[in-house]
C-alpha cells in the first residue's frame, strides 16, 4: 500500500503544484506511461515504478488500472468542466475507484462484489471531496458539478465563486442534490460490501468510508456552508470510526 500510495502521490504532484505547467505536465505523465511499460517488460528504472513492478507481480494487479489513474490525473490539466454527471462519473472513476481496485487486490479478495465495492465507494469518496473543497477549487477555477446540476437549479460558476454562505437557496437546493447523490453512492457501496462477504479483509476501506460518510453529514449539517471553513472530521471521531468497524469485523 505503501507503493501504491508513493504513485498516487507522485501522479497528484505533477498536476497539483502551483507552478505546473499543462505541456510540461503531460510529458512527465507520459514519462511515467513509460515506466508501466518497462514495469512490464521488466525494466523499470524509477524506484517507485520498480516496486509498482513487484506488488504487481505479487497480487496480479492488471497494470491499465495505474494507467487509468494517470489518465484520470490528466483531466485536471485540461478545462475541468463537466456537463453532465456521466462525465463526472468517469472523472472519478478514473481518480478514485481505481485506486481501490488496486487496493482490494492487495488485501487479497476475490470476489467479483469487492471490486463493485470499490468502484462505488470511489465514486462517493470523491463526490464528497468535490463538495467539502467547493471554494477552493472554485477559486483555482476548478469546477466539479456538472453544467447540467447547475443549470437544473439556476445557477451559474461566477455564483460559486461570488457565494455568501446561508443566503441563496438555490445553493442550498443544489448541495443537497449533491449531498444525496453521494449517500447513494455510499449506500451502493455498502450493498456490495456485504454481498461480497470480504468485510474483514477490507477494513481499512471500511475505515475510510465511515470517515468519509461522517465528512458527508458535517457539511450537511453546517447547512452546507462549505465557504466559512473546511469541514473536517476529528481524530477521536476518526478513531470512533475505526473501533466500530473493528467490533464488526470481530463480531
Amino acid at each position: 500500500m505503501e507503493a501504491v500510495y508513493a504513485f498516487c502521490r507522485a501522479m497528484d504532484d505533477i498536476v497539483d503544484r502551483e507552478d505546473a505547467v499543462p505541456e510540461e505536465a503531460r510529458r512527465e505523465l507520459e514519462a511515467w506511461r513509460r515506466e508501466l511499460d518497462a514495469c512490464e517488460q521488466g525494466f523499470p528504472v524509477h524506484p517507485v515504478a520498480v516496486a509498482i513492478a513487484e506488488i504487481r507481480q505479487r497480487y496480479g494487479i492488471p497494470m491499465d488500472l495505474f494507467r487509468k489513474l494517470i489518465t484520470g490525473v490528466e483531466m485536471d490539466l485540461g478545462s475541468r468542466r463537466y456537463g453532465t454527471f456521466e462525465e463526472l462519473k468517469v472523472y472519478c472513476e478514473h481518480v478514485a475507484s481505481v485506486v481501490g481496485l488496486i487496493s482490494v487486490r492487495v488485501f487479497g479478495c476475490r470476489h467479483p462484489d469487492a471490486d463493485r465495492y470499490a468502484v462505488d465507494l470511489g465514486i462517493a469518496l470523491q463526490l464528497t471531496n468535490i463538495l467539502r473543497d467547493l471554494k477552493d477549487d472554485a477559486a483555482a477555477g476548478r469546477i466539479y458539478l456538472p453544467e447540467e446540476d447547475l443549470r437544473r437549479f439556476g445557477m451559474s460558476e461566477s455564483d460559486l465563486k461570488k457565494m455568501v454562505p446561508g443566503t441563496d437557496v438555490r445553493f442550498q437546493a443544489l448541495m443537497a442534490f449533491q449531498a444525496q447523490r453521494a449517500r447513494d453512492y455510499f449506500g451502493r457501496a455498502a450493498q456490495a460490501l456485504r454481498s461480497s462477504g470480504e468485510g474483514r479483509k477490507l477494513l481499512p476501506a471500511r475505515i475510510m468510508g465511515g470517515v468519509y460518510a461522517r465528512l458527508l453529514r458535517r457539511i450537511q449539517e453546517s447547512g452546507y456552508d462549505v465557504f466559512s471553513r473546511r469541514a473536517r472530521v476529528s481524530v477521536p471521531a476518526q478513531l470512533w470510526v475505526a473501533a466500530q468497524c473493528l467490533v464488526t469485523s470481530s463480531s
